[in-house]
C-alpha cells in the first residue's frame, strides 16, 4: 500500500502562487507515476499534471505554462508549483500515485488539500 499526504493549500489572490507538496510512504518502490488532480464544486475530478518514474511529465492544457510538477526522490515528495493562479483554479487538489501491485495497477489518493483563489 501507498500512503499520500498533501499539504500547501490555502487562500490566495488571483495572480498569486502556491506550492503543493505530497509525501509518499509505504510501498514506494511500486510507484510508477505520481500526479495531481483537482475537483471543483459540482465538477468531476480532472488531471492537473503527472510525473513518471523516469521523470517525464504531462500537463493538462490549463496547467501548461503556469504549473510545474517536480519531485524530490530522496524525500519521496512530489510538488506542484502553481503560478498566475485564477479563480477557476479553485478546488480540492488531490495527490495520486499509480502503483504496481502484483499484476495489476492500483491508484492511491491523498485526502486532498483545498486551494481557493479569490478574484
Amino acid at each position: 500500500q501507498v500512503q499520500l499526504v498533501e499539504s500547501g493549500g490555502g487562500l490566495v489572490q488571483a495572480g498569486g502562487s502556491l506550492r503543493l507538496s505530497c509525501v509518499a510512504s509505504g510501498s514506494i518502490l511500486s510507484i510508477k507515476s505520481m500526479g495531481w488532480y483537482r475537483q471543483a464544486p459540482g465538477k468531476q475530478r480532472e488531471l492537473v499534471a503527472t510525473i513518471n518514474s523516469g521523470g517525464g511529465t504531462n500537463y493538462a492544457d490549463f496547467a501548461k505554462g503556469r504549473f510545474t510538477i517536480s519531485r524530490d526522490i530522496a524525500k519521496n515528495t512530489v510538488y506542484l508549483q502553481m503560478n498566475s493562479l485564477k479563480p477557476e483554479d479553485t478546488g480540492v487538489y488531490y495527490c495520486n500515485s499509480l502503483a504496481e501491485v502484483g499484476r495489476t495497477w492500483v491508484n492511491y489518493w491523498g485526502q486532498g488539500t483545498q486551494v481557493t483563489v479569490s478574484s
